[in-house]
């Protein structure tokens, strides 16, 4: 690995969970590696570490220290075969890097499996049949008055409406089969679908009525019999579906929802009182916090507790299922955009103009 990549992987036990979160962000990588001042390797931690800790209920500014894992596989500088034992280490314990020590334990290089194995640079990930139900059926009221005239589902990034990089970014992760729920302006929707000859097999249902932001998913009953995603149509997200799908899975979930870290930044200098007197200010604090992202996955039962011709909105459908069923969160980093709200409708039109 070059070196300047290799640093960048690299951090002190002293970094929060937070910080660690954006640096994995920013390297695109899934893992980085823990050294102490004098550049032994001292752990490693990945983003699944990080969303175990969260989820158990660690805060963003803990320490790395506190998560990070001690024990972890490494070869020595100078191995005789070194290619050949990484690549036999790497295929019998499942791992993707393995990083290289001299003798004081101070990390030389790291090797990857991409590496190793040239044939497996480009993955092809396996085509899954679960669907992806695309919710398109409100009136977009946050984007007035763009969606007087569109849909908020064909608002265009660039040079493709939102609902096509929605649907890209699920085909990248392996999922072809999407079902969009109609209401507003459905006949713009349903021209731009059939116009269009996209590799993927697309069909819709159509509310009578609007039925809130989780009514029209009765409509569903007859269409969809396994585990499926659901998706606002302006919600942006550049996840790895497949994971997110094995994680609900192996919770044994009937509802996950994907949520994001976000700060939530208070202009103002805020007040601590202590028995009626000022205790101290807190200039512009900013509070981590994980937001819903609009995006979920969903067991077919789910769908029955749904009452038919009535209003019911997402967050109600979630209280009712998690008094009777297991509803989790996934949690990811900082890969999100709302583009029903203004402000972020003009981040996107930068961060996914090349998409």
């Amino acid at each position: 690995m070059e070196r300047e990549k290799l640093k960048s992987i690299l951090i002190s036990r002293k970094v929060t969970m937070k910080q660690a979160m954006f640096i994995l962000s920013e390297t695109g990588k899934k893992i980085l590696f823990v050294v102490a001042e004098n550049g032994v390797l001292l752990g490693t931690i990945s983003d699944g570490d990080i969303r175990r800790s969260l989820l158990n209920g660690l805060s963003f500014s803990e320490k790395i220290s506190k998560v990070m894992c001690r024990e972890f596989i490494s070869l020595r500088v100078g191995l005789p075969n070194l290619k050949e034992e990484s690549k036999k280490i790497m295929r019998e314990s499942k791992i993707e890097q393995i990083p290289i020590l001299d003798h004081n334990g101070k990390i030389e290089d790291v090797i990857l499996w991409t590496d190793m194995f040239e044939d497996n640079k480009v993955q092809k990930k396996m085509m899954h049949t679960n669907h992806v139900i695309i919710m398109a059926g409100g009136k977009g009221t946050r984007m007035d008055p763009f969606t007087r005239v569109l849909p908020k589902s064909l608002i265009p990034i660039g040079d493709k409406p939102v609902i096509e990089i929605i649907m890209k970014n699920f085909y990248k992760n392996g999922f072809h089969n999407f079902i969009y729920t109609l209401n507003y302006k459905k006949e713009y929707i349903k021209l731009f679908l059939k116009d269009n000859k996209f590799p993927y097999h697309i069909d819709w249902v159509e509310e009578e009525s609007f039925s809130g932001t989780a009514g029209s998913l009765s409509l569903l009953k007859d269409k969809v019999n396994e585990t499926f995603f659901i998706t606002n149509c302006d919600s942006l997200l550049a996840a790895d579906f497949e994971n997110i799908l094995n994680w609900h899975k192996q919770h044994k979930a009937a509802l996950t929802i994907v949520g994001c870290h976000n700060e939530f930044k208070i202009p103002f200098g805020v007040l601590e009182l202590s028995g009626g007197k000022l205790r101290r200010i807190l200039e512009k604090p900013v509070h981590d916090v994980i937001v819903n992202t609009g995006v979920y996955v969903v067991e077919p039962n789910v769908i029955s507790y749904i009452p038919k011709r009535k209003k019911i909105d997402m967050n109600d459908l979630i209280t009712l299922v998690s008094k009777k069923e297991k509803v989790t969160v996934y949690p990811i980093n900082n890969t999100w955009i709302d583009v029903g709200l203004w402000e972020s409708y003009k981040n996107s039109l930068q961060n996914f103009k090349n998409i």
